[in-house]
């Protein structure tokens, strides 16, 4: 299997002026160097998911670790819990990374998407001079009118026994008019100093990259690769009053106080439990 690459969208390429293509070339030479993390990256102008192509592409023997994937279009993005994710073409970054980080315990490897989303928010925060917040466990946050919006969100999956592949979307230039939702944002109304992909991807890659090195350097212990500390400082998730819907129709309200050492939410509930969530969906109820 291989990623689509539509001849209609080629012939419509500069439709939006405000939304140049990509430039895979530059992109490979800014990313790809001897001994570093990411060996190819491949730039297709429309395909359904990322994540599910380069899944395949893995099954099929044919993508190595720090294989980057990147399209112009998704027609069938995914969030969590098999939420859609759409846009219009050129007016984001989506792209899914293949990381295979074997010397790691899979027990740790559950703090893949945290990791992502750090790298996200300092490499974007950096690059766009826009502030960005976490919500766990895989939204990218900013503010818009004073108000918290999704501008970005992650999707770890495992490929086989040996391999995750990492999904990212980020809202780049989407307008008002635009969003799929009134909750959704983008860097372009945030504020960005700039919204040219290609650094903002270089950047994000690169930021990937450190923190994934940190994190296998440390054995993936998230105390000591600093990473633990790094995403509760910027985990705006914490200090709030927080209902967590978990499988099974269940759901538990509290006061966000902890990220724990697997990655888990900590909720401390009127009955003075603290209960840690490890997955579900998360609704702020109360500012910080």
């Amino acid at each position: 299997m291989t990623p689509r690459d539509a001849s209609d969208a080629n012939s419509s390429r500069w439709s939006d002026l405000e939304r140049p293509p990509l430039n895979p070339e530059a992109l490979r030479r800014g990313l790809v160097r001897a001994g570093g993390l990411w060996t190819g990256v491949e730039v297709v102008q429309r395909t359904g998911s990322t994540n599910s192509d380069l899944v395949a592409l893995a099954a099929a023997g044919k993508a190595a670790e720090g294989t980057v994937l990147v399209a112009e279009e998704q027609t069938s993005g995914r969030g969590r819990l098999d939420r859609q994710w759409t846009a219009p073409a050129r007016s984001g970054l989506f792209f899914s990374v293949l990381l295979e980080p074997g010397d790691v315990p899979v027990a740790r490897w559950g703090w893949l998407p945290l990791l992502t989303g750090v790298a996200v928010a300092t490499g974007l925060s950096r690059s766009a001079g826009v502030d960005t917040a976490l919500k766990w466990p895989n939204d990218l946050l900013v503010t818009v009118g004073g108000e918290e919006r999704k501008a970005g969100g992650i999707l770890a999956e495992r490929a086989g026994d040996d391999a995750v592949i990492v999904g990212v979307g980020i809202n780049v230039t989407l307008r008002e008019d635009e969003l799929p939702v009134p909750q959704a944002a983008s860097l372009a109304l945030a504020g960005a100093v700039t919204t040219d992909r290609d650094p903002l991807l270089r950047a994000v890659l690169r930021s990937l990259e450190h923190w994934y090195d940190k994190w296998r350097a440390a054995g993936g212990d998230p105390l000591e690769s600093g990473l633990q500390e790094t995403y509760a400082a910027g985990c705006s998730t914490l200090g709030r009053v927080v209902r967590a819907e978990l499988p099974g129709d269940r759901t538990i309200t509290g006061e966000a106080v902890a990220i724990d050492g697997d990655g888990r939410l900590v909720l401390a509930t009127e009955d003075g439990v603290q209960e840690p969530v490890g997955a579900g969906d998360i609704v702020h109820l109360r500012p910080a």
